[in-house]
């Protein structure tokens, strides 16, 4: 998956998601993706930038790379 895919998928699931689950959606595509964007050293920001959402994002999206050593998603079907 290049960083332009991830950045679709990114802008997608922030675009989906229920109202007032915006940011929890930022995070679960971090828990989601966190391990492939670790292991293919790609940077939160460089995502953030590359989907056309507000770069502040990018502190959202490495909190849910940082969860994702420790959590798992529980159901991706909600998502």
């Amino acid at each position: 998956m290049t960083r332009d895919e991830l950045a679709r998928r990114l802008k997608e699931m922030y675009t989906n998601a229920k109202e007032g689950e915006k940011a929890v959606n930022i995070h679960l595509f971090g828990i989601m993706y966190g391990e492939y964007i670790l292991n293919h050293g790609y940077k939160p920001k460089d995502i953030v930038q590359a989907s056309g959402l507000n770069i502040s994002y990018a502190a959202e999206v490495n909190k849910g790379v940082n969860l994702s050593k420790y959590v798992a998603v529980k159901n991706k079907d909600k998502q």
